[in-house]
């Protein structure tokens, strides 16, 4: 097992990566034909988003085959040369796997509908009649978390769309059919697997009405989850591989189990608590500045707590689901730079594991699609009609989607300023970015001072300092909401990282000397380090000095 703490993780949504073929999708082959990109970027492994057969109502994550890739990626001798090509260049592979459920599409759930009771178990049905519910849970997507099937007289269960049904994973033949499908692209070359809502597994013996929510305290970190978590690792020898579970409103304590090396079950999970600081009353559709101090309270908890129990982070800002960062938590207008790279900074030279979503690296921002027709993602398009009833009007809910809208990124990869940004020679899948003759990875290359080389000098310097890698963390100015600062220390080297927050000045005190620092990294032209300064708006500045002395920052 190489040392996964050095590692750095390039998410890849296949589909707006890069189209190889000219029909307006990404696919395989596309992926293929970077990898000179990410192996110059500096990247170890690659997460790729599923690409198997689907109906593709959840844009993949609703799988009706896990053993075949569907046709808009490409084809099996594609992804056996995708892993050829990849190995070749020391990039490992990684898949999704979504566990959890699978599409109503697939061959299990269609047996269960034609009344095969062994294929029923494969599922969560429920006797009943058409209009009560087994409960009163909420779908993730919007409505009852329940679909009612006439011909069988039952209703089965699903946290996601009506089209993603859950798996029984108290079935002892579900568990060793999932078994299977890590087995079989384990021989294919893989080298890592991310469990998609992987903490959503285990269900409740008994299923209760939610009168206070919508259900997930009754199924979030299950009763027999990490049983189930330890079995399949365990038999599927996977225990040494790099292994990612998504955690869904999970705990810290139950985070320290899952990735504490003496449980033996993943070697670090995704957390979402500090992607929630911009969520009106917890609820992601009511819009709220972002709250700044219980985004830094989230990293310091987090952060040490982990620590102090031997757990490991991914840390990271962006995903598939998530909007795009610099103009969530940055200023994509006029500090998109500096808000870019401060982001960047933060998160990559914290304890854990940093995982870059295409795009990330470039500074890509959302599209502000201005009309519903823009957007494709089922989520989005359920939940506007959700705020049209409640009485939105269509401003407010395209304004609300296009703060929220997981569809913010997935626009295509924007590779240079050529028509459709070099991802495609052909009209993409979904509409791009307007700014992509400004901002795409041609440009970037080429100029030292871009965000994308920035990104590459945080990677290099995961690599060479083993403080950022393995070291200890320690936070400062704790009291201070707009500045994020911690020190990361190794043996008798200490790397210092002050971020600002703000789109105001921020004082920094310090009683060092100044032959003590080394200046790493910053994202302003400064020659030097003050005694008394002024940390600049969505500032950054790295440095590296000798234990002794002990560092006082105020």
């Amino acid at each position: 097992m190489q040392d996964f703490k050095k590692k750095v993780i390039y998410q890849i949504y296949p589909k707006s990566f890069k189209d190889s073929n000219a029909d307006g999708f990404g696919d395989l082959n596309g992926i293929t034909e970077k990898l000179d990109y990410l192996y110059w970027l500096g990247v170890d492994y690659i997460w790729v988003t599923p690409f198997f057969i689907s109906p593709q109502k959840d844009n993949g994550y609703d799988v009706a085959d896990y053993y075949n890739i569907d046709p808009m990626f490409g084809t099996m001798k594609d992804f056996e040369q995708l892993i050829q090509s990849a190995t070749k260049k020391q990039i490992g592979i990684m898949l999704d796997m979504v566990f959890n459920h699978t599409s109503t599409s697939h061959i299990w759930f269609q047996r269960a509908l034609q009344g095969d009771r062994n294929y029923q178990d494969y599922y969560i049905f429920r006797e009943g009649t058409p209009n009560c519910p087994p409960t009163n849970w909420q779908s993730k997507f919007g409505g009852s978390a329940w679909e009612y099937v006439p011909s069988l007289q039952k209703w089965y269960l699903h946290l996601f769309d009506k089209t993603q049904a859950d798996l029984n994973w108290e079935n002892p033949i579900v568990r060793e059919e999932l078994k299977n499908i890590i087995r079989f692209w384990k021989q294919k070359g893989v080298q890592g697997f991310r469990f998609d809502v992987v903490n959503l597994i285990s269900k409740p013996a008994i299923f209760e009405d939610d009168f206070s929510g919508d259900g997930r305290k009754f199924y979030t970190d299950g009763p027999h989850v990490h049983e189930y978590i330890k079995e399949l690792v365990r038999d599927t020898n996977i225990a040494d591989m790099v292994t990612v579970g998504e955690m869904s409103s999970t705990s810290i304590e139950n985070c320290i189990r899952y990735t504490n090396p003496t449980e033996k079950e993943l070697r670090m999970c995704f957390n979402f608590h500090h992607l929630k600081v911009d969520y009106k009353n917890g609820n992601k559709w009511e819009l709220q500045p972002v709250d700044r101090k219980a985004l830094k309270n989230l990293f310091i908890t987090w952060q040490t707590g982990m620590q102090e129990n031997n757990g490991w982070n991914a840390v990271f800002w962006c995903n598939h689901d998530q909007p795009r960062v610099v103009s969530r938590f940055g200023n994509d207008k006029h500090y998109w730079k500096q808000s870019a790279k401060m982001l960047a900074s933060a998160i990559h030279l914290m304890r854990g594991t940093p995982y870059i979503y295409q795009g990330e690296e470039i500074g890509m921002t959302n599209p502000c699609f201005t009309s519903i027709d823009q957007y494709q993602d089922i989520e989005s398009i359920n939940y506007y009609n959700i705020l049209l009833e409640n009485k939105k009007s269509k401003e407010e809910a395209l304004h609300i989607l296009q703060e929220r809208s997981r569809d913010n990124s997935r626009t295509p990869m924007q590779w240079n300023e050529h028509p459709y940004a070099g991802f495609s020679t052909q009209k993409p899948w979904m509409s791009l970015t307007g700014n992509y003759t400004q901002i795409n990875v041609e440009r970037e290359q080429n100029d030292p001072d871009s965000i994308l080389c920035f990104y590459k000098k945080l990677i290099s310097l995961r690599k060479q300092e083993k403080a950022i890698s393995h070291g200890t963390i320690s936070f400062l100015k704790k009291e201070d909401d707009n500045v994020l600062a911690y020190i990361r220390e190794y043996e008798h080297d200490q790397i210092v990282v002050l971020n600002n927050l703000s789109d105001t000045e921020q004082p920094i005190y310090t009683p060092l000397p100044l032959e003590n620092y080394t200046l790493l990294l910053g994202n302003y032209n400064h020659s030097s380090f003050t005694h008394t300064r002024i940390l600049l708006p969505y500032e950054t500045i790295v440095f590296k000095h000798l234990k002794n002395p002990v560092l006082n920052i105020k």
